[in-house]
């Protein structure tokens, strides 16, 4: 399925993690309220979730005079992709490369790091004990 992904834009994005973080099915009403400080028209919002659906991100059903959507991809199959993407795209895959830049940019703490080390440290020792 992450095969078939594609980058969403950041519009899009936003919509599909609201509706990620809400109990399906939803409405485009329901969606408009939750994302109310995108001050955006219904209208706006129904295009959005069309192009959603042509993408296949979403399917909808007609329930009365509500359409209901449903979220076809999940979010951890879209942020495996799009970890994937930025990963291999920006980094050459090179993990030195990714943490170098994180700490060159001041975006890793004491704490981050701990935590980083505390990983590698798992991952190591599950790959040992292969």
């Amino acid at each position: 399925m992450i095969n078939q992904i594609k980058k969403l834009p950041d519009a899009e994005f936003e919509i599909m993690k609201t509706i990620w973080s809400m109990s399906e099915p939803v409405t485009s009403s329901q969606i408009a309220e939750k994302m109310s400080d995108h001050n955006w028209k219904l209208p706006t919002l129904i295009s959005f979730l069309k192009r959603l659906i042509e993408k296949g991100f979403l399917r909808t059903e007609k329930t009365g005079k509500e359409r209901q959507y449903y979220s076809l991809v999940s979010q951890s199959d879209y942020l495996k992709f799009e970890t994937e993407n930025f990963f291999g795209s920006v980094h050459n895959n090179s993990l030195s490369s990714l943490v170098t830049n994180l700490y060159e940019t001041d975006k890793l703490s004491s704490q981050d790091i701990d935590e980083l080390i505390r990983f590698l440290e798992e991952v190591k020792d599950r790959n040992n004990d292969k």
